[in-house]
């Protein structure tokens, strides 16, 4: 494997892991690019995904840019904006994912689909988990009926644990992504030395922390505060957090 093109949205562009610097995301993309790096050093490695993007952008914008680098190895994870969407129909959304898989493996890459978490750990997001559920199983099915490589965020259990996410709920954290990565590589046979199954430490609550249920509640007034409500702004407004951005890495080069 010496090349890797990483189609989607705002998980596979990293939001909620930046680099030190902050001047751009890492992401679960790049960490495994740089595994894949240490196993062979010239690897080539582009990310086209932005966040924001919605499933028919990343399959209009980036999976004919992909086809035509032709890499060994595309990853391809979309969907989930569209179904923060409350009038989405997941059925009708695999219908045109399952037509970029077919131009992708035709320009000869092998395709790596992602099946999205279960999004049952925090309150209100719960809300899309029947709409995710048909859609994984679409995915599923795509990913046996072309031979795709599949990793399974669902079943990931270690993603229950909320140090997993980011504050703002839809992103993982740095540890998260680490995760993902760590998983990924392991659905390509690339050894790590690290497992993605490791638990957590025990959460040490300080003394005088008062009940759990007040300090969650008082999370979620912060949280619908700080993000929910900038979100539904941007959707009446009929912007994106993606608008002007373009991709972090979007030539095929060497690390």
């Amino acid at each position: 494997m010496r090349s890797l093109v990483a189609l989607g949205d705002s998980f596979t562009e990293g939001v909620g892991d930046p680099w030190p610097d902050r001047s751009a995301c890492r992401g679960w993309a790049d960490r495994l690019a740089e595994i894949l790096a240490a196993q062979e050093p010239d690897v080539r490695y582009a990310n086209l995904a932005i966040r924001g993007k919605m499933l028919a952008q990343v399959l209009d914008e980036q999976v004919p840019a992909a086809a035509a680098m032709r890499p060994d190895l595309v990853t391809i994870a979309a969907g989930g904006n569209d179904l923060l969407r409350p009038r989405v129909d997941p059925d009708l959304l695999a219908e045109p994912f399952n037509a970029a898989i077919e131009q992708l493996t035709a320009a000869g890459s092998r395709v790596l689909i992602f099946a999205g978490f279960n999004p049952s750990l925090f309150p209100l997001i719960r809300m899309i988990r029947r709409r995710a559920a048909i859609f994984n199983a679409h995915l599923r099915a795509i990913a046996r009926q072309h031979d795709c490589l599949l990793v399974d965020l669902w079943t990931m259990r270690v993603l229950s644990d909320p140090r997993m996410w980011h504050e703002d709920r839809l992103h993982l954290s740095p540890e998260g992504h680490r995760r993902v990565a760590l998983r990924t590589a392991e659905e390509l046979g690339v050894p790590v030395e690290a497992s993605w199954r490791d638990p957590l430490p025990p959460v040490q609550r300080a003394p005088g922390a008062g009940p759990v249920w007040l300090a969650a509640r008082r999370l979620d007034v912060q949280w619908a505060r700080g993000y929910a409500a900038p979100w539904i702004h941007r959707r009446l407004a009929g912007v994106s957090s993606g608008d002007g951005m373009s991709p972090k890495r979007p030539d095929l080069v060497p690390l």
